[in-house]
């Protein structure tokens, strides 16, 4: 397999295992804290918007390729094995049907929008006074 054949294998096992924290997530057996790390995960690699932007040379790119997957590790040694192995399961399957939640991805930018909007008024509202 090339490199870039290994590349894409990577990938798409990042995005199945993305959607297997997901599933993970909504699980009973796993604890508190790591629900908390799995929704900030999940959350990121879903969000539209990045901590650094696509468009910045480099450093817009670097994020993903380390953030996500580092996230998605350090999650998965938080799950048991057998949360994470129905969860992949579920993930499988899932991603076969490709179904596109148009809804999720909407509440998610309006999130977003939100809460910079709430910085936005912050920053004014504090640059009025200075």
């Amino acid at each position: 397999m090339t490199t870039m054949g290994q590349w894409k294998q990577q990938a798409k096992k990042i995005k199945r295992d993305v959607y297997a924290l997901y599933f993970a997530y909504r699980d009973q057996r796993v604890p508190w804290y790591a629900k908390v790390f799995i929704a900030c995960v999940v959350a990121y690699a879903f969000s539209p918007i990045d901590l650094v932007p696509d468009f910045i040379p480099v450093l817009g790119y670097l994020d993903d390729l380390v953030l996500i997957p580092l996230g998605v590790a350090l999650a998965l040694k938080m799950i048991p094995a057998p949360v994470m192995e129905e969860s992949r399961d579920k993930a499988e399957r899932l991603l076969k049907e490709k179904p596109k939640n148009w809804v999720a991805g909407a509440i998610i930018l309006l999130i977003w929008v939100s809460l910079l909007a709430l910085i936005l008024a912050w920053v004014t509202k504090f640059a009025k006074f200075a």
